[in-house]
């Protein structure tokens, strides 16, 4: 017999079995005055007044206590008045205005525990479950985007901090490219100073920190979420507006009539305006220039130089270096060149002499109101950190008895997973594989364990029906207000860019 929500199947059904949790036993030399810590594997022996090792965990009047608070978020305008316990009658808050994030949770290690909060509420009339825990995640790594042109290493390339490895270059995108950082490899398949390291960076990074990388044969870089790049001591202003071919296209019509020739210099797409297409729909006569590199399409040249930190990401700083000449039948005397950067940053105006050279001119007004136009569409470079982490592990016990369901409701679109109230990206295919911007996440909502291991906040919000089919731990459910009238927590004002994670998912009606 199968327990269907809506159209979907989200397993068989079962009588569950009331959890025996326990507190771990402590050794038995522990001393007196030290209470045993079970949230990670670490299981530190805490003395009173003392933290254990993550920091987050404390000895305090003989009682193991989460120092930092739990976070909850209200929605913006929303006045949220916490009460005493005994001054709390059962009321419902209307539309739940106050979301239980994972921050300051506590974990549920070892995982067969249910997790620290199992929190009911209501929106709109619907009766919302959201499972909150802290996730202990070995598996998991940061991809950063870097909005740059310059040349920063070769793919594959190492990328260093403090000089352990730490990850790698992968690929180049539409004018920015791209770190893998962290992951299980660097945390626990070398030295311990590797694995260290690679946490602290890690913890850095999601709470966007400014750390500073090192990539083998390449660039020295500080990158920060939400912040410029900064590449070989210079903080970068500018993403491309696009690449050699598509400024040409974008501004052909721009230029028409005030120049005979433009070159946008580019490290991967070299553009060349009469020879483009965008050149021949405007009938634009060809100019006789001659590019160095491997032709492409009309108008479209690879390889004019090598990677680097100077124009359009090239290594030259002189632009005329990419001109192998005039054919001498087509061009001619008085010519007006444009040679200019993906960005506008670099840019050269000349016109052709009685010798056909270019001589460096003044640019006219029209030709700089056009550069001026890349670099007005060109927008700001930052970096751009993203947290991946795969939460199909244990910590699904903390959820449900049966963990294959909780999969199964998340890809059926009937469980909507958050990491402190931001909305996750979750991949297709096996597990419970997330992706989140950590920007959209509160401050400080990354911590570790010296296992090593990050430890992160992760919510699965659904409806409460969804929940008890799923074989959840429904003796464990409190109210939200229960939460506020009970829990030491720490009210922060939710971020509005971010959806209200309680509105009920519409998969798999």
């Amino acid at each position: 017999m199968s327990e269907r929500i809506g159209d979907s199947t989200v397993g068989e059904r079962f009588e569950p079995v009331q959890p025996a949790v326990v507190a771990a036993r402590p050794p038995e030399k522990m001393a007196a005055n030290k209470v045993l810590c079970d949230a990670c594997p670490v299981l530190c022996q805490i003395s009173e007044g003392r933290l254990g090792a993550c920091d987050r965990w404390g000895n305090v009047g003989g009682k193991l206590t989460r120092m930092d608070p739990v976070v909850l978020m209200k929605r913006p305008g929303v006045q949220v008045v916490a009460s005493g316990h005994a001054n709390w009658r059962g009321e419902w808050l209307n539309d739940a205005p106050v979301f239980v994030s994972g921050l300051g949770s506590g974990t549920t290690y070892p995982d067969y525990k249910p997790a620290p909060f199992i929190v009911a509420s209501r929106h709109r009339g619907v009766d919302m479950v959201t499972v909150v825990t802290e996730g202990i995640f070995s598996y998991c790594s940061f991809k950063v985007k870097i909005d740059t042109d310059r040349y920063l290493g070769a793919e594959q390339a190492t990328v260093r901090h403090e000089g352990e490895a730490v990850g790698h270059v992968t690929t180049i995108e539409y004018g920015s490219q791209f770190l893998s950082l962290g992951g299980v490899h660097h945390l626990t398949g070398g030295s311990k100073r590797e694995g260290r390291v690679t946490c602290e960076l890690m913890q850095k990074l999601g709470n966007r920190d400014p750390v500073a990388l090192e990539i083998e044969g390449g660039a020295r870089l500080v990158v920060q979420a939400g912040r410029a790049p900064i590449v070989n001591g210079v903080e970068e202003s500018r993403m491309r507006v696009g690449c050699g071919s598509a400024t040409i296209g974008i501004f052909a019509k721009q230029w028409f009539g005030h120049v005979d020739e433009v070159v946008v210099v580019d490290d991967h797409i070299t553009g060349v305006l009469t020879e483009h297409q965008a050149g021949k729909c405007l009938d634009m006569p060809p100019s006789g220039i001659r590019i160095r590199g491997r032709k492409s399409t009309p108008g479209r040249y690879f390889q004019v130089a090598n990677p680097g930190t100077g124009w359009g990401g090239t290594d030259i700083t002189d632009p005329l270096s990419i001109v192998e000449g005039w054919d001498p039948k087509v061009a001619r005397p008085g010519l007006r060149l444009l040679m200019v950067s993906t960005t506008g940053e670099h840019a050269e105006f000349f016109v052709l002499d009685e010798k056909l050279q270019p001589v460096k001119a003044p640019m006219p007004a029209a030709v700089r109101k056009v550069v001026d136009r890349i670099g007005e569409n060109c927008e700001p470079a930052l970096t751009t950190v993203l947290f991946v982490a795969g939460a199909g592990g244990s910590l699904r016990a903390g959820v449900t008895e049966n963990p294959v369901r909780l999969t199964r409701s998340i890809k059926e679109l009937l469980t909507r997973v958050t990491c402190g109230g931001a909305p996750a990206y979750v991949w297709p295919g096996g597990g419970i594989t997330v992706m989140v911007d950590v920007t959209k996440m509160p401050d400080k909502s990354f911590g570790t364990v010296p296992t090593p291991a990050i430890v992160a906040p992760i919510e699965f919000t659904m409806r409460r029906d969804v929940y008890a089919a799923l074989g959840g731990h429904v003796d464990r459910i409190q109210a939200v207000e229960q939460v506020l009238a009970r829990t030491d927590h720490r009210l922060t004002d939710w971020l509005s860019d971010n959806p209200w994670p309680l509105a009920p998912q519409e998969g798999g009606e």
